[in-house]
Parts: C-alpha cells; sequence; structure tokens
C-alpha cells in the first residue's frame, strides 16, 4: 500500500498528463480545421481561375487523419480514375510473387504461351513479367491502333475482351528489341491481367475486391465496366482528345464510350478519399516483404519528366518534398493523380473533370504539389 502523499503525488501527475493531452490534441485540432478552411479556399480559387467543372483534393496525414475538399462537386463524388488503376492489378501480381506463384524475370511465354494469338506478339518470346511492368516490352499502345477509336465510338455498348484489344498490336514490329528502351502502353497491363488470371484462375476484379477494396473500406472504388455509373462527376474532354470526343464525356447519366475496355490498364471509378487511401497503402506496400518493397521500388528510366522512372505499378518522381512513389490517370474527360512521399509520411490525391490541356496549361501533377506543399506547411 502506498503512502497518501505518493498517491496524491500521482494523482496531480495523472491529472497534469491528461491536460497535456488534452491541449495537444486541442492544438492539433485547430491546426487540422484551419488546413481543411486554407485547402478549401485554394481549391475554390483554383478551380474558378482555370474555369474548369470540378475538381477535389485529399491527403493523408502522418497521424493518419484524412482531410478531402472539393470544389463543384461534393468529395464524396467520382471520376474514372484512369491509369491509377494499374496499382490494384500490381498488387495482386505482388502477391502472387509473396507467394512464389510468379516470377518477376520469367518469360511471358511460360504463362501464355499456349495462346493461338501469343506466337505473333510483339517480342513474344523475350519479354519478361518485369518487363511488362515497367513498360519496356516494345509492345504498342493498343488503342491508337487502326480503328479501335472508331469502333469504339460507334459501338458503345461493345462489351471488350483483353485479347480483341491486344490484337491490334499483333504481327506489327516491336517499337524496340524487349527491355532496351520504355515506352508506356495499356496493352502491357492487358498482357499482366491475363498472366495473373492464368495463374490463379479467377476473375481479376473479384480478387480485387476481395484483398484490397473490401478490407481496406475503399467503398467508392468499384470496377469501370458499364456505362452507366453511379454518382459520376461529368467530365470534359479537351478539342484534343485521341479519343475523338469533344465536351461532355457523360450525356443523358450513359458515358459516351464504354469504359468497360481499360480494364487491367486501368479500369476504375473512384473519388480522392478512397485514391489516397489506396495510395498510401500500396506505395508503403507494408502487404509484402522488404525484398519485394525494394523490387517495386525499383525503377526504369522513364520518358515523363526529367529524372522520372518507372517501378512496378508506379512512378518515381522527385519533388520538393522528396522521392515521390505515384500514378498518373486519365481517361476522356478526366484526369487523377495519386502519390506518396515516403519523407514526409504524407500522402496526395487530386481529381480534375477535365482533360483539357488548353485550360489547364499545366499537367495535373502541377496542381497536385501546389496542394501538397500547402499541406506540409501544416504538419
Amino acid at each position: 500500500m502506498a503512502y497518501p502523499s505518493v498517491k496524491k503525488h500521482y494523482q496531480l501527475l495523472a491529472l497534469i498528463v491528461f491536460f497535456s493531452l488534452q491541449l495537444t490534441f486541442s492544438v492539433a485540432q485547430k491546426n487540422t480545421d484551419r488546413l481543411q478552411r486554407v485547402l478549401q479556399s485554394k481549391i475554390d480559387s483554383l478551380r474558378q481561375a482555370l474555369d474548369i467543372p470540378a475538381m477535389a483534393f485529399s491527403c493523408v496525414l502522418p497521424t493518419g487523419e484524412l482531410i478531402s475538399v472539393a470544389s463543384g462537386m461534393k468529395p464524396e463524388q467520382r471520376m474514372l480514375a484512369g491509369s491509377t488503376g494499374k496499382t490494384f492489378f500490381a498488387a495482386l501480381a505482388m502477391r502472387l510473387i509473396a507467394d512464389g506463384k510468379l516470377s518477376l524475370d520469367e518469360n511471358v511465354s511460360h504463362y501464355l504461351g499456349r495462346e493461338p494469338w501469343y506466337g505473333t506478339l510483339q517480342n513474344a518470346e523475350t519479354i519478361t513479367v518485369r518487363m511488362i511492368m515497367h513498360h519496356t516490352t516494345g509492345i504498342e499502345e493498343y488503342y491508337e491502333l487502326g480503328d479501335f477509336m472508331q469502333r469504339l465510338r460507334n459501338e458503345p455498348d461493345k462489351t471488350w475482351t483483353p485479347e480483341e484489344c491486344i490484337s491490334y498490336t499483333l504481327g506489327r514490329p516491336p517499337l524496340f528489341a524487349a527491355g532496351t528502351d520504355w515506352s508506356y502502353a495499356d496493352t502491357n497491363y492487358l498482357i499482366l491481367g491475363l498472366v495473373i488470371e492464368r495463374i490463379t484462375k479467377q476473375n481479376a476484379y473479384d480478387q480485387i475486391k476481395e484483398h484490397y477494396l473490401t478490407p481496406n473500406n475503399l467503398k467508392s472504388t468499384e470496377p469501370s465496366t458499364k456505362r452507366k455509373l453511379d454518382n459520376l462527376v461529368v467530365g470534359i474532354s479537351g478539342p484534343n482528345s485521341p479519343f475523338g470526343i469533344t465536351g461532355p464525356v457523360v450525356v443523358n447519366n450513359q458515358m459516351l464510350i464504354n469504359p468497360q475496355m481499360e480494364w487491367a490498364g486501368g479500369g476504375f471509378i473512384s473519388n480522392t478519399p478512397d485514391l489516397v487511401r489506396w495510395a498510401k497503402i500500396y506505395y508503403e506496400a507494408a502487404f509484402v516483404p522488404e525484398s519485394i518493397r525494394i523490387e517495386m521500388r525499383t525503377g526504369v528510366p522513364a520518358k515523363t519528366g526529367k529524372n522520372h522512372a518507372y517501378g512496378l505499378g508506379m512512378q518515381i518522381r522527385p519533388s520538393t518534398l522528396g522521392t515521390s512513389y505515384g500514378h498518373g490517370g486519365w481517361f476522356p474527360g478526366y484526369l487523377t493523380e495519386m502519390d506518396y512521399f515516403p519523407e514526409k509520411k504524407l500522402a496526395v490525391a487530386i481529381q480534375l473533370s477535365t482533360d483539357d490541356f488548353q485550360k489547364l496549361k499545366k499537367a495535373p501533377r502541377f496542381f497536385e504539389m501546389f496542394f501538397a506543399n500547402e499541406v506540409v506547411k501544416y504538419l
């Protein structure tokens, strides 16, 4: 039994600790509230200056707190997330690598070589899994070839198989010898998706939902497999879109083209609150062993900017906040960026409801970094 004086001492100490914690929490909350107000003011001003329909920004602070702001829309509304969806398919590949079922340096022919079309694929016998994930295969972008764009517009309800999309590249000379250069193409990730499904014998979207969407409560993220998508912001496509669409890409609550064709090249609708939480999860990569985390973050030179590299489902880019791991996304009428800054332990995501660069003047990464730097002032 303690002496009464000692009891009083402990009680006083406990009170001091309690009120100190309360004060710390109060100060932190005030800083967060102030940051929310600043970000809201900035995004409203920026959207009006750019004269675009809508934009949204979210961040996950080092404390784990999520802050979201939006202008011209509600934060929970959604947009087509473009190539950021590649990260979900890459995450499935990471699981298979960790389980010893997939090898980065195995030839793709080991998994798909028996497919009747595979022999006419560009660099069919020399490409590896690592190369398709790095975009160093020399395989072309399928949607830029033949009559694909025309058919996509003229047959908006057509369901495209990955093999049909890939077929536009078959029998053509490769861009370069496998592994000797870099050229970004959704085609590479369509091939990755087929490899994943060949190994698992399961639908890739179902696996993504089971392993990543449901456990992480990413309720606003779902496969973009139809023309009518709930809670979708109307995107505005710029005059120079290679898809040949100018103006609203959603008419009478229905997209003018079927986003279903995108699949493992992107394939998701989402919003910034979901995307920023996923960016933190995927790029911190706590779900895989350290050896695989190192492989993910080991990139090859990419032609997206000065000193840029491309790892496994990630763009590795320098910034004022240190090296970032992330990914951009484009779908007609929509632009997305999500990034994780390991030195700051900060994740950010931005979406814009237009791809009209004549108005924007800058890449979406510029606007993302504008907000990221504002957030860091309050850390």
